[in-house]
């Protein structure tokens, strides 16, 4: 089992604080949601909890079967589907598919035929990415990211750009691979993103007040 506890994280740029003061623990199947309006700090969070940005202030620790993981390692234990993660415009949907195979490993050593079914993309197994529409890509990225076989999965604002069919698909994806899995879901409050998560960090209510408010009377 796979656990994250968060320390007194903070994050600042420039002056500003985007938050502050934050603790908690995320342990397997108490999924968590991050919410907060647009500029929050949403992405910011989950790019320190996946170790792409490094905190100012405060401490994360990762633990895989009781045992510590060193910083460089955490990579391994993640699949992550968030807006700024491009597929490869220049592959075919089977391309990209075995490309993502060959650095994260798929449940069941599934095939990459069986992905594109999985994402009701079977008939555009040999067309290009680019010629894909913005649903279909992210269902692409989102297939790649949950069909992972990985203890930890990040997703960034995972509906968008999905139709109502598409939302339903997302929601049975979650429903089959959650189990036994930290899930962390970044959302602007979207609650059919979120649904499943029994824990939610609001980050309203990790804002520091600038030190200048203090002087004002």
């Amino acid at each position: 089992m796979v656990e994250i506890t968060l320390e007194d994280i903070g994050k600042k740029y420039n002056n500003d604080w985007i938050f502050a003061n934050l603790s908690c623990t995320i342990a397997p199947n108490c999924h968590t949601a991050i919410l907060g309006a647009n500029g929050s700090g949403k992405s910011t969070l989950l790019q320190v909890i996946m170790s792409s940005i490094i905190p100012t202030t405060g401490s994360i620790t990762y633990t895989f079967h009781g045992s510590r993981v060193l910083f460089q390692n955490v990579f391994r234990l993640m699949s992550v589907c968030a807006p700024y993660i491009e597929l490869i415009e220049e592959f075919t949907l089977e391309e990209m598919i075995n490309f993502h195979r060959r650095l994260k490993p798929l449940i069941r050593n599934i095939s990459a035929k069986e992905v594109a079914l999985i994402c009701n993309l079977e008939n555009n197994y040999t067309k290009h990415i680019k010629n894909f529409s913005s649903g279909m890509k992210q269902r692409v990225r989102l297939a790649l990211s949950i069909l992972s076989e990985t203890p930890i999965l990040l997703l960034d604002e995972p509906t968008s750009n999905l139709d109502q069919e598409g939302i339903i698909w997302y929601n049975e994806m979650i429903t089959q691979h959650q189990k036994n899995r930290i899930i962390i879901v970044s959302s602007n409050s979207v609650d059919h993103e979120f649904s499943f998560c029994s824990q939610k960090i609001i980050l309203e209510n990790y804002k520091k007040i600038p030190e200048w408010s203090s002087h004002v009377i």
